[in-house]
C-alpha cells in the first residue's frame, strides 16, 4: 500500500469516524519513518486546505479609536505651547488641567499603561513613596482629574524620561525605548513633529518595527484565543453536549474530579450525564510556522494522557496558517487525535464523531 493510496483511501471514507478508524490503523502499515511521511502528506491534502488566516483581522476595541489620541494630543499640545513649556511644574499643570492629556505623553515615550506605571516607582528618593498605579493612569487617560500628587509623580516621571534619567544604560546589542525617531533627542524632535507633522517614511519606519497594529494584536490576543473557544463552546451548547471550558480557577476541580494529571488541564472537559470523562479538546490558534511546531508537542502529552486514562479520545481545534506547516506541526497533530482535527471551517463536523455524536442530547 503507498502513501497516495492511503491518503486516497481516507479521503473516500464516508464517515469522520471511518477517517478516524483508518489513521488509528496507519502505525500497523508503515513503518516510523514512512508514518512521518504519511501524517504529513494526510495534513498537506485533507487538512491544510481547510486552515484560513485569521491575521487579516484584529479586534478594535473603542479605547483604540484615532478620535481619542486626537483629542489627547490637542490637549497636550495646547497645555504645553508646542510642547514648548515641559518642565515638571509646567507638565504636572497640563496633566491636572487636562488629564487626557496623560494618553498622549504616554504614547509620547512609547510606552503601555502598566509600563508607564511601573516607570513612576523609579522616581522619588523615598522609598515608601507608592507609585502611580495602572488604574490611576488608565483613569487619567480616560479624562477624570487627578490629585496633584499624582499629576506631579506623572510629571516627574515624564520628565526625567525624555531626559534619560531614569533607566540605566543598555545591554550590549540594545537600545533604549526613546531611542525612536520622535524622541531620540528629546523634546526637540517632539517639537519638530509636532510642527511640520511626521514624515512618511519615519511613520513607515515605525510600521518595520512596530508592525501596523502589533500592540493592538499583543493587546487583544486573549480575544483572539477566546473567540475559538468560544466558538467551540457554541457547537457544543447547541447540540446539548455537556462539558466544563478549563479556566484558571477550575484546574484543581478538574484534576480531583477527572483524575487528569496533564497539567494545564485540556481547554475542553467533555462528559456525560453521569460525569465520566469521554473526551478531552484543545483549542490552538497561530500564524507562525515555528509556534505552530512548538504547539504541536501539546497534542503528545494529552495523548500520553489519554492513554493513560483508557483511550479517551483527543480532539484539535485550529486556526491560522502556521498549521500550513505539516511535516513537524499538522502531521503530528494528526497523528496523536487520530485524525480528530478541526478548524473553523469544519467547526459544524465536530458533532458527527464518535464519542460528541453519542453526546448530543438537543440534535438538529
Amino acid at each position: 500500500m503507498t502513501i497516495e493510496s492511503v491518503v486516497r483511501a481516507i479521503a473516500k471514507a464516508k464517515t469522520l469516524d471511518a477517517r478516524v478508524s483508518f489513521i488509528r490503523r496507519l502505525p500497523e502499515e508503515f513503518g516510523t519513518t514512512d508514518l512521518v511521511q504519511v501524517y504529513a502528506k494526510i495534513a498537506r491534502d485533507l487538512y491544510s486546505p481547510a486552515l484560513d488566516p485569521d491575521f487579516a483581522y484584529i479586534h478594535w476595541p473603542p479605547d483604540y479609536e484615532i478620535e481619542r489620541v486626537q483629542r489627547a494630543y490637542k490637549d497636550a499640545f495646547e497645555a504645553t505651547r508646542g510642547f514648548s513649556k515641559v518642565d515638571v511644574t509646567s507638565l504636572s499643570q497640563a496633566i491636572l488641567a487636562r488629564p487626557a492629556s496623560m494618553l498622549a505623553f504616554r504614547l509620547i515615550l512609547g510606552l503601555t499603561p502598566s509600563e508607564f506605571a511601573e516607570s513612576t516607582a523609579l522616581v522619588g528618593v523615598d522609598e515608601k513613596e507608592k507609585p502611580v498605579s495602572k488604574s490611576k493612569i488608565e483613569r487619567l487617560e480616560s479624562g477624570k482629574i487627578a490629585t496633584s500628587e499624582v499629576a506631579e509623580k506623572c510629571a516627574e516621571t515624564i520628565d526625567r524620561m525624555m531626559r534619560g534619567l531614569i533607566f540605566n544604560a543598555p545591554p550590549s546589542g540594545m537600545r533604549r525605548r526613546l531611542e525612536k525617531p520622535d524622541t531620540k533627542k528629546g523634546w526637540e524632535l517632539v517639537r519638530k513633529f509636532a510642527r511640520s507633522g511626521v514624515p512618511y517614511d519615519v511613520f513607515l519606519h515605525q510600521r518595520l518595527y512596530g508592525g501596523a497594529f502589533n500592540q493592538l494584536l499583543n493587546a487583544t490576543g486573549k480575544n483572539r484565543g477566546d473567540d475559538l473557544e468560544d466558538a467551540v463552546g457554541a457547537i457544543l451548547d447547541g447540540h446539548g453536549i455537556r462539558y466544563l471550558r478549563t479556566g484558571t480557577g477550575n484546574q484543581a476541580q478538574i484534576r480531583k474530579q477527572f483524575e487528569i494529571s496533564v497539567q494545564p488541564a485540556p481547554d475542553f472537559i467533555i462528559h456525560d450525564r453521569e460525569k465520566n470523562l469521554r473526551a478531552m479538546l484543545e483549542c490552538k490558534a497561530t500564524n507562525d510556522g515555528g509556534t505552530a511546531r512548538d504547539k504541536a508537542s501539546r497534542f503528545a502529552s494529552l495523548r500520553n494522557e489519554s492513554q493513560r486514562l483508557g483511550g479517551v479520545p483527543v480532539f484539535a481545534v485550529l486556526a491560522g496558517l502556521g498549521w500550513r506547516r505539516v511535516r513537524d506541526a499538522l502531521g503530528p497533530v494528526i497523528r496523536d487525535t487520530d485524525g480528530r482535527v478541526f478548524t473553523r471551517s469544519t467547526l459544524s463536523h465536530l458533532v458527527d464523531v464518535q464519542p460528541l455524536s453519542s453526546l448530543v442530547t438537543k440534535p438538529k
